[in-house]
């Protein structure tokens, strides 16, 4: 692909000019009304020639002007001259993103206006309606067309009975727990709107169709349970009539998978041990099915995303808390890469048909954008900017941090410095722990409604994003360290940091706070009440408190099992309750902040009860605060309850680290819609 560097630069100069011309003021720091607003690419796809890049972009909703919800999801298309063109935009939700093998329409899924479930579209490159391509009854969760493109082949979540439809308008609407699942199933449709159903033993996940148009790899799974889909994805080659023809009998966790250029390799992401709690080894299987071979045994990192290049596999590695967009052969060999840059995370990958790459990344500075990689260049430029009144607000300083666990472990962090930082000041700390724990913070984009930490600078903090063992980032053996030693070492490596930012002189031990969600809320309420000493706020996420009841009420009790405990509680009662931070209650003192989605599948909401009713039944308990989420799930997707949940976090922080504390603030808050809701700067 060549784009028209020149143009594509032009205008984000311009763009730049009218900032400056724009303000004379001094450029003032992030907040989170900034954060609420903040525009970002999603997903990308570049054309089979290179010449085009289909990319949606993630725009939030204004609440001073648009019903509370989700963000939306617009598509939007970047030519070679570097040029972006709305082309579906406003109240839309646009995924699934591919081209027609001539590159003259876009597909995409969507639910739009009467549409009463998701369907397949297509719109033409040079513009015009979009049009349905497939419609069965029922949800499109992915697609592929075959070779000739006569046929797509549709993963199609199907609706509930009528029969059952009519038992439940008459009130009949009781939930038989986990056994009313329905299969995903596979359909093949044809371009003259025939459509047939293959027969599949389980629920299919994904689908990809072969070049030589004789087969199709299907990932499939025993039920559609949330256990399964994570643990038990197994990839399976078949005829376009259903006949098994192959198996790969990949163990556990599964990610993405696509065919050679001769459909003699099935390249896939997966895991080498049914224990590996994160998929993220590059991987090949024959066309047919057998035995996979593992590229990159060695790699210290994890690889997320790959596309074939010609006869060679394209990837991203994470490494780290960098990452690296390399290539190899599907025999193992001729490893190098291609591109690795300290300050720029490659997030996203497309590959075209003439080898050109198209990636998004994000860097400290700025979200996800797009960027484009060409061999003859030594350096990525970005090519598209979400937000150009960026470029009126000042960043904080944000660096990679090294430090010693106390077992001799070297671990990694990032740190977003307090913009008013003066040598030989201390200032208030807020420790964000990351989820999973098979996650890790990478050095681009780290601020969000959640752990905003741009925000928490500009109001004077340092925020610390630590990658503790059991993180990806660097290989298998490191994932597996913490695994069967819940708030062990992993959480004693988070003191350790803090220890560390305390010892070199930057933070007051006296003012630090701990927040994060899932995991990162578990290690939260471990903070709030087993290291109660050395915490003085918490706010915790969706997060854990009592391990038992933990594994019996949430939807991943395999998984927990497999990569996470190893063991189950009737097995050891007493690693399960002393690694619950309800059995430290009493000890508690550190003011608590908790908040959760009332419709949380992973980590059930009575999580957070249980915790705050053993708090506040002390007899000196600590201030604590729970704050519940209607409608929301692992985590707020709704924009009033993400403005909500960023509000509560900062007021806390700010009444417990830099505040008289004492007794909780009021509950109630001042949302200042009209504030959080202009985005006058960012048209």
């Amino acid at each position: 692909m060549m784009f028209n560097r020149k143009n594509a630069w032009a205008a984000l100069v311009a763009a730049l000019c009218w900032v400056l011309m724009g303000s004379v003021a001094q450029a003032q720091g992030m907040t989170l009304a900034d954060i609420a607003k903040l525009q970002q690419v999603g997903q990308i796809a570049i054309s089979p020639d290179g010449s085009a890049i289909a990319y949606t972009r993630i725009v939030p909703r204004d609440l001073s002007v648009d019903a509370d919800g989700r963000s939306y999801s617009e598509l939007h298309v970047l030519n070679a001259d570097g040029e972006s063109r709305a082309f579906i935009t406003g109240k839309v939700n646009i995924g699934g993103l591919g081209w027609t093998q001539g590159g003259e329409m876009i597909t995409f899924l969507s639910r739009r206006d009467d549409d009463k479930y998701t369907r397949l579209y297509g719109i033409p490159l040079t513009g015009g309606e979009a049009r349905v391509l497939a419609e069965p009854e029922g949800n499109i969760r992915g697609y592929d067309f075959s070779p000739d493109e006569k046929q797509v082949a549709l993963v199609v979540a199907p609706p509930e009975s009528k029969e059952r439809q009519a038992e439940k308008d008459k009130g009949f609407s009781q939930i038989i727990f986990e056994e009313e699942w329905r299969a995903n199933q596979l359909w093949i449709h044809t371009l003259d709107d025939e459509s047939q159903m293959v027969a599949v033993d389980g629920s299919v996940q994904q689908v990809r169709w072969s070049p030589t148009g004789d087969r199709l790899a299907i990932a499939v799974t025993p039920r559609q349970l949330v256990d399964d889909t994570l643990m038990f994805q197994r990839i399976r080659i078949i005829t376009p009539e259903g006949d098994e023809i192959g198996r790969v009998n990949n163990p556990g966790k599964l990610g993405a998978m696509a065919w050679s250029p001769e459909g003699d390799v099935l390249a896939f992401i997966g895991t080498t041990v049914v224990r590996d709690p994160r998929e993220g080894r590059l991987m090949v299987a024959p066309g047919s099915g057998g035995d996979w071979t593992e590229l990159m045994p060695g790699l210290l990192g994890h690889v997320w995303h790959m596309a074939w290049r010609g006869d060679e596999i394209a990837f991203i590695s994470y490494e780290g808390v960098e990452t690296r967009l390399g290539q190899i052969r599907p025999d193992g060999s001729n490893e190098q890469t291609l591109m690795q840059l300290p300050d720029v995370v490659f997030e996203g990958l497309s590959v075209g048909d003439d080898g050109s790459i198209a990636l998004s990344a994000s860097t400290p500075e700025h979200p996800r954008e797009i960027y484009v990689w060409e061999s003859q260049q030594d350096e990525l430029e970005r090519l598209t900017d979400s937000n150009p009144w960026l470029g009126d607000v000042a960043m904080a300083r944000q660096t990679v941090v090294e430090y010693e666990a106390a077992d001799g472990l070297v671990l990694e962090g990032l740190l977003i410095w307090t913009h008013d930082y003066q040598e030989g000041q201390r200032y208030p700390l807020i420790l964000a722990v990351h989820g999973g724990p098979e996650s890790h913070y990478s050095n681009g984009w780290i601020t969000s409604y959640a752990l905003p930490g741009q925000a928490a600078a500009s109001e004077g903090y340092f925020m610390f994003y630590p990658n503790y063992r059991g993180s990806t980032g660097r290989g298998v053996d490191f994932t597996l360290s913490s695994q069967g030693r819940p708030a062990a070492e992993e959480f004693s490596d988070l003191v350790d940091g803090v220890d560390h930012l305390i010892n070199i002189g930057l933070v007051d031990g006296d003012r630090v706070g701990i927040t994060g969600g899932s995991y990162g809320g578990y290690a939260t309420a471990w903070g709030a009440t087993y290291y109660t000493d050395r915490f003085a706020a918490a706010v915790m996420n969706v997060g854990l408190s009592d391990k038992i009841a933990m594994l019996g009420t949430s939807d991943i009790a395999q998984e927990l099992y497999l990569v996470h405990y190893l063991t189950w509680p009737w097995e050891d009662w007493d690693l399960y309750r002393k690694a619950s931070p309800i059995y430290y209650a009493d000890q508690a003192q550190t003011p608590i902040l908790i908040m959760h989605g009332a419709a949380d599948p992973r980590v059930d909401p009575t999580q957070s009860r249980i915790l705050y009713r053993y708090l506040v039944l002390q007899d000196d308990p600590p201030p604590v605060r729970l704050v519940l989420y209607p409608g929301e799930g692992h985590g707020n997707q709704r924009a009033a309850s993400r403005w909500d949940y960023s509000l509560r976090l900062m007021r806390w922080m700010d009444h417990y680290l830099k505040g008289d504390g004492g007794e909780m603030p009021p509950y109630a808050l001042d949302y200042g819609l009209d504030e959080a809701g202009d985005d006058e700067d960012g048209e």
